[in-house]
């Protein structure tokens, strides 16, 4: 009998066949990401790991399993279900804008993300682009359009951490900051970054970096240039949208690599 995955705590063999992951951060996203599917179905949880299987509409079957937040607990989620035969990954998340025109709900697709994270730098040396790939780009743009799901297409920047790197104002010694990461949020908006999460620069680095197919899309909850956190009935809302952009976009994927 295989082994199961240290971290996942799954074989391979209790995916199904599935081929496509939903990567959310929250673990209690994932049951309500599952349920807008066909035939979803606990698979295995453990630490910041739960796992669902579920099917589209079309009949492509879907895992969906949580990363917690950040670089490392994501890339042992990413390499762990790589050796369960995943080849497509799609990270599905949240994010604080800083452009100040776009609206809180608005979902950013990710083209590409800014590596302001460490953990990156163990799959590829830091010259390297983290990239979503076309087809998951494509995929996403094409049905945010159908859907009339309000979205923007760009940059967003990944971080180590909430509030000192992405030059929070609130946090325990009220806005201080090392040196290196003075201005921070300033420099990322002029240079048309989108908006700052904490994941997409490892996934997309890692998926590339592996040969598999990795997106990015992420439900803007709150603009920082109009407060610091955000209203609960916006988060709701927004993380609806993308949850149902994420569904939809799968079945008008191509099928991945072999």
């Amino acid at each position: 009998m295989a082994p199961k995955m240290f971290h996942l705590q799954i074989q391979a063999s209790a995916l199904m066949g599935a081929t496509l992951a939903i990567l959310p951060g929250d673990p209690g996203r994932v049951e309500r990401i599952a349920r807008t599917m066909k035939n979803p179905k606990f698979l295995a949880q453990n630490r910041e790991y739960m796992m669902w299987l579920a099917e589209t509409e079309e009949g492509r079957k879907v895992v969906v399993c949580s990363t917690g937040i950040g670089g490392p607990s994501s890339a042992i989620a990413v390499e762990e279900l790589a050796m369960c035969g995943i080849k497509d990954f799609l990270r599905v998340g949240t994010t604080g804008l800083i452009q100040p025109q776009i609206d809180p709900g608005t979902v950013v697709i990710m083209t590409g993300s800014v590596r302001l994270e460490g953990t990156s730098k163990h799959l590829a040396p830091i010259e390297y682009p983290a990239v979503a790939h076309h087809e998951w780009v494509r995929s996403l743009v094409d049905t945010a359009r159908r859907l009339k799901i309000p979205h923007v297409v760009g940059v967003s920047a990944s971080s180590d951490t909430f509030y000192q790197g992405q030059s929070r104002q609130d946090s325990f010694k009220k806005g201080f900051v090392v040196r290196e990461l003075e201005g921070r949020m300033k420099e990322m908006e002029q240079l048309g970054v989108l908006s700052f999460e904490m994941e997409a620069g490892l996934i997309l680095t890692q998926t590339s970096a592996f040969g598999l197919r990795g997106g990015a899309i992420a439900a803007g909850i709150v603009n920082r240039h109009r407060r610091e956190l955000p209203d609960e009935s916006i988060i709701l809302d927004a993380e609806a949208k993308v949850i149902e952009l994420a569904a939809k976009a799968i079945d008008s994927l191509a099928v991945g690599p072999s």
